[in-house]
């Protein structure tokens, strides 16, 4: 479910699955009448693109709920997650945006830098206790525009048999990695599985070698950067991963690692129910791999984050500003997170989440350190995912070397 996602929001601003974003969706003009009292604000609507069982009918039960301690209804409107910004920015263009609109977190300062939404700050909400990853991406020049419940990320899962079997443990660092793929190859079976296609979820899945080794997307020419792509050529040239990593998704990772065809691959924690469908695969997860001993795993956040769009009824506007509080209060953090394996956005509340769901521990770590994609480039961003997903496929099929794929992929 958050592959598809990740694919279609990344692709149009820029990501997973968030269950508790499972809070929104659109639907309705807006209805009432401008009221002066928040007492007399009696309909809301809502925008977002869950518009797919489970997560569909998840969602609207979170939104249900916070609609009921509002006494309010709702009108909720559910679209493909590649035609979402296209509609929002047709809808902020002819001022028909929805009370509540849920937003790709790398999507929101885009839509912010609009001048569409309105500051959670002058609304009394704030980010206070929240990753701070996560309150990058959803800030805009020094103030918060949208909250997100929970989050996620991704780390490398591996088959328990197959390592056991091959005497291999879980790699720490690049080298392992590499190690521990070839030794797990074998024919009808590749060591490594991961996304290396040409969207910005193959670009996503490339951000924990890049980041973890000190690369940067505001100089995506240097060293580190380059040291990342070469892990990814090593890779696919010594055999231990595929050549159709360029052309693979998310999804398409996991279905070889469930078919017995992967005994490693990147991947997030949405892909989990899938993997419980299938017992007779036993996993483990641990976080991506650092080239050298010292370094801090770093790895993308992923998630939704909920907004208020500008409105001429304050009281609308503020009714909006508490249904969004509503689906970031603990228990609908603790709730969405159980319910889709993703993890709360609270750093308070992490610890008790992984005693209640003990297989997202690592993923938990992981989002302690984890990073915005728009945290440095904001609106800029979707550039250097660009410019990353196409650089990994110069190098991969063997068009430039990892050095000079990056230059080549930016015009240089």
């Amino acid at each position: 479910m958050i592959s598809k996602r990740i694919t279609a929001a990344l692709a149009s601003a820029t990501t997973l699955s968030l269950v508790l974003a499972a809070c929104g969706d659109n639907g309705g003009d807006g209805d009432d009448t401008s009221s002066s009292s928040g007492d007399t604000v009696k309909s809301l609507t809502i925008l977002d693109y869950y518009n797919n069982d489970p997560d569909k009918s998840l969602v609207q039960k979170g939104l249900d709920s916070c609609a009921s301690q509002l006494g309010v209804t709702i009108q909720r409107e559910t679209v493909p997650g590649d035609t979402l910004i296209q509609k929002v920015l047709q809808q902020a263009s002819s001022k028909t945006l929805p009370d509540v609109l849920m937003l790709d977190n790398p999507d929101v300062q885009q839509i912010a830098a609009t001048g569409a939404l309105a500051p959670l700050n002058d609304l009394g909400l704030s980010g206070d206790g929240v990753i701070q990853g996560m309150v990058d991406a959803t800030s805009y020049d020094g103030k918060l525009y949208g909250l997100a419940p929970v989050t996620n990320t991704i780390a490398l899962f591996y088959n328990t048999q197959m390592l056991q079997e091959a005497g291999v443990r879980p790699p720490k660092t690049w080298d392992e990695l590499k190690a521990a793929a070839k030794t797990l190859t074998k024919p009808g079976r590749y060591g490594i599985a991961f996304n290396a296609n040409a969207t910005y979820e193959g670009a996503w899945q490339f951000l924990p070698a890049m980041w973890t080794n000190g690369g940067d997307e505001t100089d995506l020419t240097s060293p580190q950067v380059a040291e990342a792509l070469q892990l990814w050529v090593d890779l696919v040239q010594s055999g231990s991963a595929s050549k159709s990593v360029i052309n693979w998704t998310q999804g398409d990772a996991k279905d070889q690692f469930v078919a017995g065809k992967a005994a490693m691959m990147v991947n997030g924690p949405w892909q989990i129910p899938s993997l419980q469908k299938t017992p007779n695969v036993k996993w483990e997860v641990v976080q991506f791999p650092v080239n050298k001993e010292g370094q801090t795993p770093v790895a993308p956040l992923g998630g939704e984050a909920w907004t208020v769009p500008l409105n001429k009824d304050q009281a609308k506007q503020q009714k909006a500003a508490d249904f969004v509080k509503c689906l970031n209060s603990d228990e609908n953090e603790l709730a969405w997170a159980k319910a889709r394996f993703t993890v709360p956005t609270k750093t308070a509340l992490l610890d008790q989440y992984v005693q209640e769901v003990p297989s997202m521990k690592v993923f938990t770590e992981q989002v302690r350190t984890a990073r915005s994609r728009t945290g440095k480039l904001g609106d800029k961003w979707p550039e250097a995912a660009k410019v990353i997903y196409q650089a990994i496929q110069l190098a991969l099929t063997g068009k430039a070397s990892a050095q000079d794929a990056f230059k080549q992929a930016s015009g240089g």
